[in-house]
């Protein structure tokens, strides 16, 4: 029997999650007997093992990650170099990463984050303004934050958040995003109304969706914590 940890509640069926950490989690009834979920568990078994491998491998590909000089990094989609900057300042020169000599890898991380960090604001404010103006709506702010499972949020006063991480995609992906968050301008759900609104601008938003979860996939592979 695979180990777990059991979570009852007055849920009606049973569900079993695989963890970050590639735990095994279950959630069932309150008055479901134990013998009923080990089975439940046992007849899941190949599903747990397979989530399993692959979420350990990634644990493995994410503790390896490292940054040095010469590494290759994404920006809108585009690979660019990072290259010693003997200067002392960071930036993006729109060839590379130019960052100081003599850092750490982690100390380069940091630097690389806070270059994406800076041109993820420049670049993401601006879009956000040529589609709103296309779609009639006004943000209160854009703000960029560290989000790591959403790409983008609009709070209830129409504030629009992005993660950082979202400039490592290609622009008609980061498009799509910013769409998605001032659509949420008007219809603040899910509903038929708001993928209207979304298609109009974006007739194929459902490709650009799509590739989102590549980068989802890469980024759960690396560190940038």
């Amino acid at each position: 029997m695979i180990p777990y940890t059991l979570i009852r509640s007055r849920r009606k069926t049973v569900a079993i999650y695989v963890t970050k950490d590639a735990a095994v989690e279950v959630r069932a009834p309150l008055l479901m007997p134990k013998s009923s979920i080990d089975s439940f568990v046992k007849l899941k078994e190949q599903w747990i093992l397979s989530h399993q491998a692959l979420i350990r491998q990634r644990l493995t590909e994410k503790s390896a990650f490292a940054l040095n000089y010469d590494d290759i990094l994404t920006l809108c989609g585009e690979t660019y170099p990072i290259r010693v900057e003997r200067a002392g300042a960071s930036g993006f020169d729109g060839k590379a990463f130019c960052i100081p000599p003599g850092l750490t890898s982690d100390e380069i991380k940091k630097a690389a984050v806070q270059i994406y960090k800076s041109v993820a604001k420049s670049l993401l404010t601006h879009k956000t303004a040529v589609f709103a103006e296309q779609m009639g709506v006004t943000p209160l702010a854009v703000k960029i934050n560290g989000a790591k499972t959403h790409w983008g949020s609009c709070s209830g006063k129409n504030s629009i958040n992005f993660s950082w991480r979202l400039i490592m995609a290609d622009e008609a992906v980061i498009d799509y995003v910013v769409v998605h968050e001032l659509a949420h301008i008007r219809e603040h759900n899910h509903s038929p109304r708001f993928w209207a609104i979304v298609q109009d601008m974006l007739p194929d938003y459902k490709s650009r969706k799509q590739r989102l979860k590549s980068l989802q996939d890469k980024l759960l592979r690396e560190d940038w914590d």
